[in-house]
């Protein structure tokens, strides 16, 4: 079991995050078979576990230090994410992910449906054996219904020509943020600091997911298929508008809305142009200088966090700043 190459820089963080995969993979208790080493490898394909990552780091600020929970609920929280990747690659009828078949692919869609509230069940089962109290598990419904919020946003603004900045920012909100801060705020809170600092901690989560998605998004148009394990512009023909398209549309939408009016039906050729658009008409650039908003916005609060033996700000600066940066 390999972990990603992003943390051969941090060779702290290793063994805690092999050992939130392998709880992963010992939770994964199905009899279908099939289903099972389908969800195993999907678990094992390489993953950034950033969430848990995250989770990890932020439960060293805590007076108590019980590692095996820690990674518990990392692992849960690892869990959740996968779950509504595969719920995602339904909606999208995706046939990759992580650079594999997606489950929806290799068997069916019901079968995905299953495979994916089959590990919220596991997620919530981790989650409540080893949080502190109930509010840790109604936190958890709260940002549980704001990630599926964002879903549904981003689902009702499919082929949204006229789609605004701001309900982009509000979709990923929920879609992505929501979870990064959970990760954060969850790490700090089940270790023992106050609702205060945890509330600090959700804010910092909450910014690094806006930036990460928001560069997630800018990859597509930066970055060939083969190194983000993902069909390029897929999602616009889907009807997906993110936003270096977006800021492209309002620069300039009398080339672009002719292309993107063509929906399913249009051609490779039809996707490159509007690839070339968008960086022609600086989507790109402006997308990433919100991304460096929002990232400078989490490295200013972590700048202001108390330091401990274990240099947790230092790693969370320096893992921050690389997600801004990074090309896959």
């Amino acid at each position: 079991m390999e972990l990603h190459p992003i943390w051969n820089d941090y060779p702290q963080l290793q063994p805690e995050l092999t050992q939130t995969l392998e709880l992963m993979e010992n939770s994964i208790q199905l009899k279908n078979e099939p289903v099972k080493k389908a969800l195993l490898e999907m678990i094992g394909a390489g993953g950034k576990l950033l969430r848990p990552a995250y989770q990890l780091l932020f439960s060293q600020f805590g007076p108590e230090k019980d590692r095996q929970k820690a990674i518990a609920l990392a692992a849960a929280i690892e869990m959740l994410h996968t779950a509504t990747l595969i719920h995602d690659d339904i909606v999208d009828d995706a046939s990759l992910r992580r650079n594999l078949p997606t489950i929806r692919a290799e068997f069916d869609n019901n079968t995905a449906v299953y495979a994916g509230d089959y590990l919220f069940v596991t997620c919530f089962k981790l989650m409540s054996d080893y949080t502190g109290s109930l509010r840790s598990l109604q936190k958890n419904a709260v940002s549980m219904e704001k990630i599926l919020s964002g879903e549904l946003g981003q689902m009702e603004d499919h082929y949204n020509l006229a789609i605004t900045v701001d309900e982009y920012l509000a979709n990923i909100s929920g879609k992505t943020a929501e979870l990064f801060a959970l990760s954060c705020s969850a790490g700090a809170f089940e270790s023992g600091t106050s609702q205060l600092f945890a509330k600090n901690v959700s804010d910092i989560g909450h910014n690094i997911g806006m930036a990460f998605q928001i560069v997630d998004d800018i990859l597509d148009y930066t970055q060939p298929r083969a190194e983000i394990g993902k069909p390029v512009l897929k999602d616009v023909r889907q009807g997906i508008y993110t936003l270096p398209l977006i800021y492209a549309l309002q620069t300039e939408d009398k080339q672009l809305t002719p292309l993107l009016e063509k929906k399913e039906l249009m051609t490779e050729d039809d996707t490159q142009k509007v690839y070339q658009l968008v960086n022609e008409l600086d989507g790109v650039n402006k997308a990433q200088q919100l991304a460096n908003r929002y990232t400078k916005k989490a490295l200013k609060r972590i700048d202001n966090l108390p330091n401990n033996p274990e240099n947790t700000k230092i790693i969370l600066q320096q893992l921050t700043q690389t997600l801004l940066t990074r090309t896959n």
